[in-house]
């Protein structure tokens, strides 16, 4: 399976990138912590090259905290700052300011030394579509600056915001690669609403909802559905179906809402705290 979706405004977002990246010190990259590698935009990784970044796994609280330890001693292994957030949290939110004034510490302390007034920090902050980014924007100035939504593609420009004293943010369009080579990535992404509903077939990241449960969180799956060892995903389906109301006419469950009902779990938080993916063993 290859997912192609690469929309105009997204391709002049990555030229906008390359060409505002000269004027920032770091990046501040976000990635959500339900998959915070398949979150990663590998073409924006090009992008960037050996730019100054802070990696923020956003929505910690809807990932699994254990795991979410395991990921960031990882991107600190990789010499990536990296912070786990959940935007409703002020403290959470002032983790991001302090770790910016950190970054930007070494680019003012330069410009001390040559006898320029120091002036605040630039970061640039990016991420895929649906990350939080725009909500993370308007916690970080404590006023609604930049538009949120929970699907993908709300913001489509560039602009600039002002972080208190603190630092200068560019915003930046969340920007997607032009295809998926991976179909697992595919899937997670699916599976968090990053990309459209419309681009797989409901049923199917449904499945993969299922399965990745049955195999890495049998009992959070246990109670949220009281399914049990049951190998069959078809009777998984009619099970939950009907027991969720998802039924036509004569009593049959419909298997695409049935659909809806399992991914809307997985995305509101109702099937529990969980990461779809695991950092490489050490």
């Amino acid at each position: 399976m290859t997912i192609q979706w690469f929309p105009g405004h997204m391709a002049k977002a990555k030229r906008e990138v390359q060409e505002k990246l000269k004027l920032v010190d770091f990046v501040i990259e976000l990635v959500d912590a339900r998959v915070p590698d398949s979150s990663q935009n590998p073409m924006l990784q090009e992008v960037l090259q050996n730019k100054p970044r802070m990696r923020v796994l956003m929505k910690k609280d809807l990932a699994d905290p254990a795991v979410t330890s395991k990921w960031i001693d990882q991107f600190e292994s990789e010499e990536v700052k990296s912070v786990a957030v959940d935007v409703q949290n002020k403290q959470d939110v002032q983790l991001v300011i302090n770790a910016a004034k950190e970054m930007g510490r070494e680019k003012q302390d330069k410009l001390q030394k040559k006898g320029i007034r120091p002036r605040p920090s630039r970061a640039m902050i990016l991420g895929i579509p649906n990350v939080g980014k725009s909500t993370l924007i308007n916690r970080l100035v404590n006023r609604k600056i930049a538009k949120t939504g929970d699907r993908p593609g709300v913001t489509t420009s560039q602009q600039w915001i002002k972080v208190k004293k603190d630092f200068e943010l560019l915003d930046t369009p969340g920007i997607l690669w032009p295809k998926f080579e991976d179909e697992l990535v595919g899937y997670r992404l699916a599976a968090i609403g990053t990309i459209k509903d419309q681009l797989l077939p409901k049923e199917d990241v449904a499945a993969f909802i299922i399965d990745y449960l049955k195999t890495s969180y049998p009992t959070l799956l246990q109670e949220r559905y009281s399914l049990e060892n049951e190998p069959d995903m078809g009777i998984i389906f009619e099970k939950i179906g009907s027991s969720r109301g998802c039924l036509e006419s004569g009593g049959r469950v419909n298997f695409e809402k049935t659909a809806e009902v399992i991914i809307r779990d997985l995305r509101s938080g109702r099937l529990g705290r969980l990461t779809l993916e695991q950092p490489d063993p050490v």
